[in-house]
């Protein structure tokens, strides 16, 4: 394939329905086929406690039997191949992200427990894949906090104005540019400011937080400038915020088409990939689809 297809992970769950149908919409955006993969646990051979990894049978895989069925006839259906594997999809999944432009799953799969937020192989995916994954969550969460309002489509992205990530950037603004959307740039300010003091240490000045959401506001629009620049027919809203990151982004993902947020960066002194806690936060609670991009090569 020339273009890098769109992957969608399937386990025949209502969850993973959801996320097809957004995956297949997703190709037809980006003239891109489409790669439906379901990874079974273990080989029907295999005793329970070893775990192989490898290709399956598709044509002998009920799940991608009953997807097959579910997308015939579609009119504007994309290119569509069927791949069966066999290992932990929470090590598959990253794997089959290496040659794709996009991952895409739900929020929750069949296994696990009832009760939790986002399932094991959706948090792996999201933390280990080399291409951006995308996580549809199931319907009926409620978030609280106010919303932008204004008619149409609606990209939100998280900006950090200390540092920005490029790559974050970019799919947000590409992302409203197909699907003819404003973006809504979510920049957050720690307030109230707590100065730290040392025994003996003058009081600062007392800060304006009018002149700190005016500084982000700045430093907001000069990192969004050269975007602006790409992609001119995409409406831009800086929307600086007081306080915690997560909490605003969850709230702006109420009638949001998708919520773009940056995987965090490998550090120094924490080398492994890991997904920081604003990221997290908004995989657990946003009620829109929410895109976790990796970082920039050079920054990962």
């Amino acid at each position: 394939m020339s273009t890098l297809p769109v992957v969608a992970a399937v386990d025949g769950s209502d969850d993973s329905l959801r996320a097809l149908e957004w995956a297949v919409d997703a190709a037809r955006r980006r003239a891109a086929p489409l790669r439906v993969a379901h990874v079974r646990q273990y080989a029907h051979w295999a005793q329970p406690e070893l775990l192989t990894a490898g290709p399956a049978d598709p044509q002998d895989d009920p799940v991608l039997n009953r997807i097959r069925t579910h997308l015939e006839g579609r009119a504007d259906q994309p290119d569509t191949e069927y791949v069966g594997l066999e290992g932990a999809a929470g090590a598959v999944l990253p794997e089959l992200s290496a040659t794709a432009q996009l991952l895409v799953l739900g929020s929750r799969g069949r296994g696990g427990f009832a009760g939790l937020l986002l399932g094991s192989n959706s948090m792996a995916a999201a933390r280990d894949a080399e291409c951006p994954v995308v996580v549809v969550p199931r319907p009926g969460r409620e978030v609280h906090g106010e919303a932008s309002g204004g008619p149409g489509a609606r990209v939100v992205v998280g900006l950090k104005v200390d540092g920005p990530d490029e790559a974050t950037l970019g799919f947000a603004f590409a992302e409203a540019a197909r699907r003819g959307a404003r973006l809504q740039a979510v920049a957050a300010y720690p307030w109230p400011a707590q100065p730290w003091m040392m025994p003996g240490d003058m009081p600062p000045p007392i800060v304006d937080q009018n002149v700190i959401e005016d500084e982000t506001r700045v430093l907001a629009d000069g990192f969004l400038a050269p975007y602006r620049e790409r992609h001119p027919d995409v409406p831009v809203e800086p929307a600086p915020a007081a306080g915690d990151a997560a909490g605003h982004l969850v709230a702006a993902s109420r009638d949001a088409d998708l919520v773009v947020v940056g995987r965090h960066r490998r550090r120094l002194l924490s080398p492994v990939r890991m997904i920081g806690s604003v990221t997290h936060a908004v995989l657990l609670h946003a009620t829109s689809p929410v895109a976790v991009v990796p970082p920039t090569p050079s920054e990962d």
